[in-house]
């Protein structure tokens, strides 16, 4: 089973309110880059991709006269894509959804929110004390986690979460002090919310369901210089503490072994005439799944080798977003004594 997941940015903008492409030449919300470019390139890249379900992170917007199943749909049937069908969860109000396109002919899926004191279901609010003064905070998803159901032949029942974590930057001018507070702010609230992410592992770990959790943290262990004032990152947090039981992603565990590792990287910004890297999007699982030996792949259109000798792939995932799809080939498990030594 091939499972990725990706950043697709400003997708929202590619379409009108009926959900149709809006495949001209103005601009795309991508710097220099038509719709027609973005779209065309999108299409290469889902091709390509060839996995039986995506986790679409900045999917195309719910709203009132806006759809999101129709307008990947759309997508979908102009691209003859196999992952055809979609499936929302909580919408928010940010135009950036969250979105499982996904092949009806491998596997069904499923939203299945879970609902517990420790990890409220992810519409509602979630106490925490952000600031430890001993006065709890309430916390709310700007962008809440998909949680999916997937069931498929061979591979039985898996839960996926979809995540947008909260991002840290600071959207907004003043004096430095005032940027700093802003930052610590931001911070706070992405580690709240990587907190009550991993409390819903925990439940999903202790209902003993294999576990894939999909999608853009903004975050990362040595990412920005906050991250030493509250000791741990959000990426530390969900992936487990302090005996709890282990997620584990190997582009994680490289960045946490130091700062002399290679770093590899899921997303490219321009920044003046400057490009910058960071690694923000993972597909963390539980130690079932990584029993099973699956393979992870950056689709880096310089970094992994595929894509850079592919030129017509290389220039679509330069021009389709900001950030890379990662992918997972996982093995379908063994059967009972398969494997066992002869």
């Amino acid at each position: 089973m091939r499972l990725a997941t990706w950043n697709v940015e400003w997708f929202n903008s590619l379409f009108d309110d009926a959900g149709k492409l809006l495949d001209n030449n103005g601009w795309s919300g991508r710097w220099n880059i038509t719709r027609t470019q973005q779209i065309a390139a999108l299409g290469t890249v889902f091709a390509r991709l060839d996995a039986d379900a995506v986790m679409v992170i900045e999917a195309p917007d719910t709203a009132r006269h806006r759809s999101t199943v129709t307008a990947l749909t759309t997508f979908a049937d102009r691209f003859g894509l196999r992952t055809r069908a979609v499936l929302t969860g909580f919408v928010n109000d940010t135009q950036q959804e969250i979105a499982l396109l996904y092949d009806p002919d491998r596997l069904t899926a499923a939203h299945t929110p879970l609902d517990s004191p420790a990890a409220p279901q992810f519409d509602g609010t979630f106490t925490i004390d952000l600031d430890q003064d001993a006065r709890p905070d309430a916390v709310r998803w700007s962008k809440p986690p998909l949680e999916v159901t997937v069931t498929a032949p061979g591979h039985g029942t898996l839960s996926l979460i979809g995540v947008h974590a909260k991002s840290k930057a600071a959207h907004a001018t003043g004096s430095q002090a005032r940027m700093t507070q802003i930052h610590i702010a931001n911070r706070r609230k992405q580690l709240a919310q990587c907190a009550w992410l991993r409390a819903r592992v925990d439940q999903v770990l202790a209902l003993q369901r294999p576990l894939l959790v999909m999608g853009d943290f903004n975050d990362g262990p040595g990412l920005d210089a906050f991250e030493a004032l509250f000791g741990r990152s959000g990426v530390d947090i969900v992936l487990g503490e302090d005996g709890a039981i282990p997620l584990f992603d190997p582009h994680a565990r490289l960045a946490l072994s130091g700062p002399s590792a290679a770093m590899p990287a899921t997303a490219r910004f321009r920044h003046d005439d400057v490009y910058l890297s960071a690694l923000l999007d993972y597909i963390m699982v539980s130690p079932d799944l990584a029993a099973r030996d699956p393979r992870w792949t950056i689709w880096h259109p310089f970094d992994t080798r595929a894509c850079y000798d592919d030129p017509a792939l290389r220039d679509a995932l330069l021009l389709a977003s900001d950030h890379f799809p990662v992918v997972i080939d996982l093995p379908a498990p063994l059967a009972r004594g398969e494997g066992d030594p002869i």
